[in-house]
């Protein structure tokens, strides 16, 4: 049975979704790379904080944080004992933001979008345009959220926490229909790789669960890349400049000719869909010593492989080029493709696929061409596909949202708890196999 939302129950469910998105993006909460602490900075902590009061607020149980910045919660299974003995569905969403552009001071507006380009006051050059976000045509007669331009908006991931916390807020306080217990969860870090490596999933208690994490409206994933990490580091000589002749060995000079070498294999600029890539994101250097970091990134593990051994056989070439400086390559995997686990459980995006139908949403089943906590959760007992929060143009100064798509994120998310509670006894079967 499908949940029929009212035009009342809309309304409310629109004026949730902008109250809490608001005050969520309003905080700053970029994580940091290369931190030795979880959470990686010390601003999540407020959302965190605010989250848990607002849980508590609407009555939910086990509600903490724990002690690396994860917010949990139960909401409670209504109906009776065959829906409490029903195995809990969880839904996740990651409270921090990334770190690749400013994102301290956000300054959210919420535009009555009638169509056209979207000035950005903030930097009045600065548009979201029609040409490069046809989307916007779907967004038309809504409202349209984004930054002021001069940060990035942080709907990734603060629609999908705004979505769950409007879901849980939905549930409990709609007494019509009967459905199991469902566990939320917020967790830091997920921008810097670092999502799961604090999540307490026994503890938990959810038998599978969902990312809301995906971008356009309707994208459902099960399937992200594999992901490894090179760092090669060039080791020279260092004197004064005025004395350098024949003693200075200047490794700048080697991870540039290194660097440029990449510009003939694929790389994120001139690729899409199932194509993976090998993408320089950091590089520093000194005549002493010279770094330069680099992504993998591909579908299949034969093809991170390849892109392992390219890496090294162009190290080789630079140190034939220049024999005097020293260079190291290292390379460490970040996470696995979640499809290798979730081809076990067809029955999560058969679900998914039915909420969003439900919702009058038409699924875009797609690879992500990233990561999500999903990906390892999955690798760690809970598989988790990953859903759409309706976030476009992510991690940049133009990113925006319409409140149509997280409206029907909503939806699909007590939608899917339905149809959990439908096939419960399948879900029970399917428990027991797994325990």
């Amino acid at each position: 049975m499908n949940i029929k939302f009212s035009d009342e129950t809309l309304k409310f469910i629109r004026t949730e979704l902008v109250d809490r998105f608001v005050r969520y993006t309003s905080l700053g909460t970029q994580s940091k790379e290369d931190s030795e602490t979880i959470p990686s900075t010390p601003e999540q902590w407020e959302l965190a904080r605010m989250l848990e009061k607002e849980l508590r607020e609407l009555g939910l149980k086990d509600v903490r944080v724990s002690d690396k910045c994860y917010v949990y919660a139960t909401i409670p299974a209504k109906g009776g004992k065959e829906f409490e003995s029903l195995p809990a569905l969880g839904f996740i969403a990651h409270i921090d933001t990334s770190p690749a552009v400013p994102g301290k001071f956000v300054k959210p507006i919420v535009h009555d979008y009638k169509g056209g380009d979207i000035k950005l006051p903030g930097i009045p050059q600065l548009s979201i345009t029609v040409d490069k976000n046809p989307r916007l045509k779907d967004a038309v007669g809504s409202k349209v959220i984004s930054s002021d331009g001069t940060t990035l908006l942080g709907a990734d991931d603060k629609a999908g926490v705004t979505e769950i916390m409007t879901m849980a807020k939905f549930l409990t306080s709609n007494d019509t229909f009967s459905h199991g217990p469902v566990k939320i969860c917020f967790t830091p870090d997920e921008e810097v790789g670092m999502g799961h490596a604090g999540f307490e999933i026994e503890q938990w208690g959810a038998f599978a669960a969902y990312t809301v994490d995906g971008e356009r409206e309707g994208e459902l994933n099960e399937e992200t890349f594999n992901a490894s990490a090179a760092t090669i580091v060039f080791k020279g000589k260092n004197v004064h400049p005025g004395f350098a002749k024949g003693i200075m060995i200047n490794s700048q000079y080697a991870v540039c000719r290194f660097v440029s070498l990449l510009q003939n294999y694929p790389r994120p600029e001139i690729t899409e869909g199932r194509e993976g890539y090998i993408h320089p994101y950091s590089l520093s250097g000194t005549e002493e010593v010279s770094t330069v970091k680099i992504l993998l990134r591909d579908f299949e593990k034969s093809g991170i492989e390849s892109k392992k051994k390219i890496i090294q056989e162009l190290a080789d070439k630079v140190k034939g080029e220049f024999p005097e400086v020293q260079i190291e390559v290292s390379t460490k995997d970040s996470y696995q493709n979640m499809y290798e686990i979730l081809k076990s459980y067809p029955f999560l995006v058969d679900f998914a696929e039915k909420a969003m139908k439900a919702s009058d949403v038409h699924p875009i089943k797609l690879p992500i061409r990233g990561g999500t906590d999903g990906a390892r959760l999955s690798f760690k007992g809970l598989p988790c596909p990953n859903l759409f929060c309706g976030s476009e143009n992510v991690h940049g100064k133009t990113e925006w949202i319409s409140l149509r798509s997280m409206e029907k994120a909503v939806q699909t998310i007590v939608n899917l708890v339905q149809i959990w509670a439908e096939n419960r006894e399948q879900i029970k079967d399917l428990a027991k196999k797994k325990n």
